[in-house]
């Protein structure tokens, strides 16, 4: 990472800190420096940035969050922050125009020693529903590095600090609550496994508001 990048990761972080008062919860994991995929909800623009700045130094280090391209390449400062600070994984959402396969992309930085932020739902949820149907995409890349650890993180409250349409973020405290790790079973189906990996991030959901 450049000297100007790693300034403006230190900016993102203390600024997201700062905005949110933002709070870490570790329910049935440690925050050990191991190799994991972690799986959220995705309301914001801001979720995976909230959770990389809650991560300790040596995890955060080594996480790569996973994104679309066509949102994180769309202008120069965007494209910086995207590849340049939290150097993430960009995927082509559309299959018309995607040259890469998003799953072996994903493979490839698991290989590289990377930990991943994934978003299941596959777009932000601006519905009254908990959660939207997960994507096969987490079914499949469990699949192919089936000794690392699915790791459920619920984001609290974000959606509130930065409602939909507004440009200047409420000050709120949010959580960033990281549930039980599973893997996938060498039997399971696709359809099984989603099912136990939604509900497991619903579960962490009501850790939270057990806490609240």
């Amino acid at each position: 990472m450049s000297f100007l990048a790693r300034l403006a990761a230190g900016a993102i972080t203390l600024f997201a800190r700062f905005i949110t008062a933002v709070r870490a919860v570790w329910d049935g994991i440690e925050p050990v420096p191991r190799q994991r995929i972690y799986f959220a909800n995705h309301v914001s623009h801001g979720d995976f940035i909230l959770l990389w700045a809650v991560l300790p130094p040596r995890l955060r280090e080594q996480t790569r969050p996973v994104a679309g391209a066509d949102y994180w390449l769309k202008s120069s400062i965007r494209r910086f922050i995207g590849r340049d600070v939290f150097n993430a994984v960009l995927i082509d959402r559309d299959r018309k125009t995607r040259a890469d396969d998003p799953i072996k992309q994903m493979a490839d930085a698991l290989d590289g020693g990377a930990s991943l932020i994934i978003f299941p739902e596959g777009t932000r949820n601006e519905t009254d529903n908990p959660l939207l149907p997960f994507k096969s995409g987490i079914f499949h890349l469990a699949k192919q590095r089936p000794d690392i650890d699915l790791v459920p993180v619920w984001i609290a409250n974000l959606n509130r600090v930065m409602p939909k349409g507004e440009f200047v973020p409420i000050p709120l405290i949010c959580t960033v609550t990281f549930g039980a790790p599973l893997r996938v079973e060498s039997d399971e189906t696709k359809d099984v496994f989603v099912k136990r990996a939604r509900d497991a991030l619903l579960s962490t959901s009501e850790t939270v508001e057990g806490n609240a």
